[in-house]
């Protein structure tokens, strides 16, 4: 047996008791009506021709129907009921129930068994029930008056549509597997018209026939012109109905989402074609979805078993000039269906709409996807697939603006040491896997709110969201860094790398290029102090934000001269005496005040107005110089010289005239040089600063002991001078390592015969030690803060103790020689004095 033939069976079998009762009920009738006919006299039988008439007439009422389909069942809507109740208003009932068991079967015949015991049972129910209505109100037919007649009727044929009703839509919502509320409500303004078209062409009929009984051969053609007007009405509204809803439908498969619109198809082709399943198959993606009325059923690939097979209409999805094909539109139903010219044509118009709906969906699914990737590109670096320095910056941003809410948010800043040599010796490709292994190893150790990002290069960082506390950042960045504590493994090499990290918590202000900057400010102080993690600290952080605002003023500055040069005295730190001035450079800033170099040199080096900048600071330091000469202190100054200047050719003629100038002898000169920023194999260097020396100006190595090359560069640099830099100054009495540098240097000076001065002295104590290991000057706060040049003139005229000249009491008394033995200064190169309290 057949799927088809044994769901027809399942329908019949749940059919079967409810027909059944009917069948039991008609059946009884008949008997009845039987019975009375059997047992009444030959008078009480009407003349035959009535009795052909009004059963001719009822066959043609059930036989001429309005046919709609619901899913595969078809419904028709027949005159059985007004040509019953015109034959109860002119027959006994129990001819009634007689014609109406001839008239239906006759007319049903050809129908399966169950539709024909259904149909034959239900008339004769509605038949009884018409006659017995007309038979409780006294029917006299046709002796009534008009208006007595119609009211009765009216009675009668509404009992009987009742009844009709009753008994049909239980049996057609079981047989179509609907609701009996929806049953009812479906087209139930064109029964109720139907009803009451009939009712007034049984009303009419009825009184034709009481004017004149012959005219009752004419009753069926006009039943059958009103039944056709009929027919054809619930096919236009139908066709109506069915435009609108493919309107509507192929309107609602305006979406862009796919999975809306074979949601949308499915649900809507359902209900416009009345079918019980839907089947939409795609060619692309091998994808298929099914469902009905109420959504989808199924939605996986395709080749799954379908549960309605009996009838399958298949449509391609094709465009209107069958260009292109993306994939089958399948409606399908329980039972028999063929579709009409109009559906075929409202099918294929559907399969169209759904084909443009589908390839717009796929179409812009593929544009969102590429515009995902893209999207998702440009915030991620591509070897690590981390979150790219955009990214970092747009996220960051983003949490600063509500870190209040969230908690403290850190930055760590982290940069692999010396990876150019796993480059340059593995080659790129090995650097590229060792990158991506370290990107691997930061997510592993970054917690789910962290943000991992590689900034380009050998760089990272991670940003840090919702800490509890500032210093939770710390111990984060140790775990971070300690996950890239193990070697890495390459190509069955076990490679280490070492990092550096630098840590920022968030500014008050300058948002998130302020936070990156101040943790790259942690990270290089923690490289130079050979630490492995560096806290930012304001204290240390040489630049700002505010410096590169200040290069657009540079021409400005230096037009209007509004660098100044303050000079801080060189004291003999055995007399007090000055020997020397520092000339230091200021920007006295219209809107800023007085800005410290280290803010504005850089943007000066860079702005091409270095050699203007430096002649400037030049004669102003050579002019303050002249003045002192004139004055009666011939005191030497010294300027600090930017590494570029070194570079200049010129630059050492630049100097030189400035001195004939000023009428100054070079030896009165003396060119500071910076030691962690002058090395250099240039030969322009070395025939610069060998110009200058060979012409009497001094040459000074600043800041020495604070680089990696000291001993390299005095082999190069012809210097007069070491300056110690203040740092192992300020720590010597607490620092043995600090101490040790300071005695190196004053043995270097006294072995190359070069003297030696310290900076930052801001003590007694420090200046009686420095003195006592043989340092013979130095400066500082203890003897002077920087001061513009009149004001130290004023100083050095006013001296100190009645001595002009003189910043400083004596550490010996007036006259006294004071000689440092062999013994004493061998003590000196091993052991720091005792530092009086």
């Amino acid at each position: 047996m057949t799927s088809s033939r044994r769901r027809e069976s399942e329908t019949e079998r749940r059919l079967r008791p409810l027909v059944g009762l009917l069948v039991v009920a008609a059946t009884v009738v008949t008997l009845a009506a039987l019975r009375v006919i059997l047992t009444s006299g030959p008078e009480a039988v009407p003349d035959v021709a009535t009795l052909v008439t009004l059963t001719f007439m009822i066959t043609v009422g059930a036989f001429v129907k309005a046919r709609v389909r619901v899913r595969s069942t078809v419904h028709l809507i027949s005159w059985s009921e007004a040509a019953i109740v015109i034959a109860a208003a002119i027959a006994p009932m129990s001819w009634l129930i007689v014609c109406t068991c001839v008239g239906i079967t006759l007319a049903s015949v050809r129908l399966p068994t169950i539709k024909l015991t259904f149909g034959v049972s239900k008339n004769i129910l509605v038949a009884a029930g018409a006659g017995l209505t007309f038979t409780v109100l006294d029917w006299t037919w046709p002796t009534m008056d008009a208006p007595q007649l119609v009211g009765i009727l009216a009675f009668a044929y509404l009992s009987a549509a009742l009844l009709d009703e009753t008994l049909a839509i239980p049996v057609i919502a079981l047989a179509s597997g609907s609701k009996i509320s929806s049953q009812f409500k479906s087209n139930l303004d064109l029964r109720l018209a139907g009803y009451g078209v009939r009712f007034v062409v049984a009303a009419i009929t009825l009184l034709i026939l009481q004017a004149e009984p012959r005219l009752l051969l004419a009753v069926p053609p006009l039943v059958l012109s009103l039944h056709l007007a009929y027919s054809a009405r619930i096919r236009g509204r139908t066709e109506q109905q069915a435009w609108q809803r493919l309107a509507r439908t192929t309107d609602a498969l305006n979406v862009v989402d796919l999975d809306d619109v074979l949601t949308t198809a499915v649900t809507q082709a359902a209900e416009l074609f009345s079918a019980d399943e839907v089947e939409i198959e795609l060619h692309d993606g091998g994808r298929t979805v099914r469902g009905g009325t109420g959504g989808l059923s199924f939605d996986g690939p395709t080749g799954a078993t379908a549960e309605v097979n009996a009838t399958v209409i298949p449509t391609p999805l094709e465009g209107h000039d069958r260009s292109v094909d993306v994939g089958v539109l399948r409606l399908r139903f329980r039972g028999p269906v063929q579709l009409s010219e109009r559906e075929q044509y409202t099918l294929r118009t559907f399969a169209s709409a759904l084909c443009t709906a589908v390839r717009n969906a796929q179409a812009y699914a593929e544009l969102a996807r590429v515009a995902d990737e893209h999207a998702y590109a440009a915030t991620h670096d591509a070897l690590t697939d981390l979150a790219n320095r955009r990214h970092l910056l747009d996220q960051g941003t983003e949490q600063l603006s509500a870190r209040h809410a969230d908690g403290v948010t850190a930055l760590v800043l982290i940069d692999l040491n010396h990876f150019k040599e796993v480059n340059d010796t593995l080659g790129h490709a090995a650097g590229d896997q060792v990158l991506v292994q370290v990107a691997d190893r930061l997510s592993g150790a970054a917690q789910s709110s962290d943000l991992v990002a590689r900034l380009g290069g050998d760089e990272f960082a991670v940003l840090l969201r919702g800490l509890p506390a500032p210093a939770v950042a710390a111990h984060r960045a140790e775990t971070l860094l300690a996950a890239l504590h193990e070697p890495f493994e390459l190509d069955g090499m076990r490679i280490s790398v070492e990092a550096s990290g630098g840590i920022s918590v968030a500014p008050t202000s300058g948002g998130m290029p302020e936070l990156l900057r101040r943790a790259d400010v942690a990270m290089y102080q923690a490289k130079r102090a050979g630490l492995r993690i560096s806290t930012y600290a304001p204290a240390r952080d040489t630049a700002d934000l505010g410096r590169l605002t200040l290069g657009g003023d540079l021409p400005r500055a230096v037009e209007d001269h509004e660098f100044v040069v303050n000079f801080q005295p060189i004291v003999d730190l055995g007399t007090g005496e000055v020997t020397s001035a520092e000339a230091l450079a200021r920007w006295h800033h219209p809107t800023h005040g007085m800005i410290d170099p280290l803010r504005f040199l850089e943007a000066v080096e860079r702005s091409g107005l270095l050699p203007a900048f430096a002649e400037a600071i030049l004669d102003q330091a050579l002019t303050a110089a002249g003045s002192w000469r004139d004055a009666g202190f011939d005191v030497p100054v010294a300027v600090n010289v930017s590494p570029r200047s070194l570079l200049d050719a010129r630059f050492p003629g630049s100097v030189l005239a400035r001195l004939r100038a000023h009428d100054l002898p070079p030896d009165r000169l003396v060119l500071e040089l910076t030691e962690t920023l002058t090395l250099s194999q240039l030969d322009v260097v070395d025939r610069v600063l060998s110009r200058l020396r060979e012409e009497g100006v001094r040459l000074a190595l600043d800041d020495f002991g604070t680089g990696y090359s000291s001993l390299s560069l005095l082999s190069r640099i012809p210097v007069h001078e070491l300056k110690i830099d203040r740092s192992f100054v300020t720590t010597m009495e607490s620092s043995a390592e600090a101490a040790a540098v300071i005695r190196s240097t004053l043995d270097l000076g006294r072995s190359l015969d070069l003297d030696v001065v310290a900076e930052g002295v801001e003590s007694e104590p420090q200046r009686r030690a420095l003195w006592e290991l043989g340092c013979v000057a130095g400066q500082g706060h203890l003897f002077a803060r920087p001061m513009p040049a009149g004001t130290l003139l004023a100083a050095l005229q006013r001296g100190s103790g009645g001595r002009p000249g003189a910043l400083a009491t004596p550490l010996h008394d007036a006259g006294a020689v004071i000689r440092l033995n062999q013994t004493r200064r061998q003590a000196g190169r091993n052991r720091l004095p005792h530092l009086p309290a």
